[in-house]
């Protein structure tokens, strides 16, 4: 199909693209700055922060790297400004999995404080 070939074309570009670059030459000034822009951007991207909309609130969350016994996790915090005083943390090893499990937090306390019912918390729990 075309979305096979065009994949296989892309690969193939990639593979030959990482053979000949080493053949190209370039300064140490140029490699040491490809490198460490690479290593800042990496770094960058594991902080994270944003908005998502829960319950038709709008909630803030953070996501923040951490080393806990030589291995790195991830922990998420969430806030509801304007609805609720609830604080949900989470953390995992997981990067994409950190807001899930943050917001999960966020409902099971909303829930227990009262604040959503029990048909709410379960509807959003399992969907």
């Amino acid at each position: 199909t075309n979305a096979t070939m065009r994949t296989a074309t892309l690969v193939s570009v990639v593979v030959v693209s990482l053979l000949v670059a080493p053949l190209v030459p370039q300064s140490n000034a140029q490699i040491w700055e490809a490198i460490a822009g690479a290593v800042t951007n990496k770094v960058i991207s594991l902080w994270d922060h944003g908005e998502v909309e829960l319950m038709e609130h709008y909630c803030n969350y953070i996501v923040t790297p951490m080393i806990r016994r030589w291995q790195l996790y991830y922990r998420g915090r969430m806030w509801c400004p304007g609805w609720t005083t609830i604080r949900a943390e989470a953390t995992t090893r997981s990067r994409s999995g950190v807001i899930g499990d943050t917001t999960r937090d966020f409902v099971r306390k909303a829930f227990q404080a009262g604040i959503i019912t029990e048909q709410e918390a379960r509807a959003w729990l399992n969907s």
